[in-house]
């Protein structure tokens, strides 16, 4: 009999995740309630159908919140909700246990789990470990916060897959059991300190990732970060395995002169290939392949898949994405850069002179690492959203001057005056520092956006 038979379940939120972890659960013998903070009209109708053929009563905004069982067994929430949202308090109050859609994912699963973990790079390293499974023809599953929810690939597994898992730290605040037999810690930089309030609280709650890992796991980690570098003294019980830009002294993945390699610190030495094969541009992608290479080598994948991977993966839509060359200006989509280190990578990845178009969302962070690296780099940038104002001060107080800081009302706007400021040889570079959140629903839109009217500044020169 199923775990969750005769039990009361609440599903926190309708969106990707929170529809999968209902698809999930339902047949498993559990009454199924889901809520969303939306009214009905707002969702996707074919999927509140699906959900109702399942068995799932479905309730929405604050009518729906008051109608919920007066007992509540288990809750499960999409990442996006705070821990204190009022469903999940009602859900507390009537008893249940609060896990998220990851950990649901994990309890369900019968494959074991790469966990993928860092502020930035998480999808060009989950997605490149991904290519170097499907290279060596091994079953696997690529999902998490990459856009396929970790349930739904749960839902379709056979039991031989390896599930290679995107890992947020919204996610990783509600597991419990969550157990990657390797996880992956790329960097920890400032982000989401509107949800995380210190960067202690955040690093955290990224350590998380190997919490639950013991002796006969791996955690693969980044030498090269000062907060990563820590994680060996933590009580880490994992095996740990660093991996480095510079040449370690001892077991690890590294760059030795023009080579990546990677050896056990004894006898295994395993060439890689040369740092200039690599497809993916700029010098914080050749951490991000030593990272995959490292994790899948643990995990049993051939050397001849990693390095061939290695030479051949080319990147990822909307990370430093070349959309179009017009008059002798590169245009650039860059929409992943969602914090501001990820957009420091992006400028210091472009060689040529940028002018930048940035701001969006208001998530508290600080831009002095940004805005440090306009002078030299960037000869005009294009400010929309809630945080242009603040991108501004930062800018001149990184000592660029205000002569080159516009603000504009819309990307619209901003790529229609970026074309104007752009001489050639320029690079017209979208890379925000920000979430999409309160202009787009979410990066990918922005970045679609971006290259359309991109694309239509080419036909209007036809």
């Amino acid at each position: 009999m199923s775990e969750y038979a005769h039990k009361n379940i609440l599903i926190a939120g309708l969106g990707t995740s929170g529809t999968a972890a209902a698809r999930l659960l339902a047949g498993r013998g559990g009454a199924l309630f889901a809520w969303d903070s939306k009214e009905s009209t707002a969702l996707p109708q074919e999927d509140l159908e699906e959900l109702g053929h399942l068995g799932v009563s479905c309730l929405f905004a604050d009518e729906g919140l008051a109608a919920l069982p007066a007992s509540i067994d288990l809750a499960v929430t999409s990442p996006g909700l705070s821990s204190d949202a009022p469903v999940l308090a009602r859900a507390k109050a009537a008893g249940a246990e609060i896990i998220g859609e990851l950990e649901l994912a994990y309890r369900c699963s019968r494959c074991p789990f790469i966990g993928i973990t860092g502020t930035n790079g998480k999808t060009t390293v989950t997605s490149l470990i991904g290519d170097m499974f499907r290279l060596a023809g091994l079953p696997h599953a690529v999902a998490g916060n990459i856009g396929r929810a970790a349930s739904d690939a749960v839902l379709h597994e056979t039991g031989e897959e390896t599930m290679i898992v995107e890992v947020s730290s919204f996610q990783l605040e509600t597991i419990v059991q969550f157990r990657p037999r390797i996880s992956v810690m790329l960097n920890i930089a400032p982000d989401h300190m509107d949800r995380h309030g210190t960067l202690e609280e955040y690093a955290r709650v990224k350590f998380r990732m190997f919490e639950n890992q013991k002796e006969n796991d791996a955690c693969v980690y980044n030498a090269d970060d000062v907060l990563c570098a820590r994680i060996p003294d933590t009580g880490l019980a994992a095996r740990a395995f660093p991996f480095s830009t510079s040449p370690l002294a001892g077991g690890g993945a590294f760059v030795r002169g023009s080579r990546m390699a990677l050896t056990d610190g004894a006898s295994l030495s395993i060439d890689l290939g040369s740092v200039r094969d690599l497809k993916l541009p700029g010098s914080h992608n050749v951490s991000n392949a030593l990272a995959a290479a490292a994790a899948a080598y643990i995990a049993g994948v051939p050397v001849r898949a990693i390095r061939e991977s290695l030479r051949t993966f080319s990147g990822l839509p909307h990370r430093i994405e070349h959309v179009a060359d017009i008059d002798g200006v590169s245009y650039i989509d860059d929409s992943k850069g969602t914090n501001p280190a990820a957009s420091v990578r992006a400028i210091q990845a472009v060689s040529r002179p940028i002018v930048l178009i940035a701001g969006g969302y208001e998530k508290q962070a600080d831009f002095g690492e940004y805005t440090d690296a306009f002078p030299g780099r960037v000869r005009h940038v294009l400010l929309m959203g809630a945080t242009a104002e603040r991108i501004a001060e930062s800018a001149q107080k990184s000592g660029f001057s205000k002569e080159y800081i516009h603000r504009c009302a819309d990307m619209e706007q901003c790529v229609r005056e970026a074309a104007k400021l752009a001489r050639p040889g320029d690079a017209v570079l979208l890379s925000p520092a920000c979430a999409s959140w309160g202009q787009y629903a979410n990066f990918e839109e922005r970045g679609r956006h971006f290259a359309s009217l991109v694309l239509s500044l080419d036909k209007s020169h036809d």
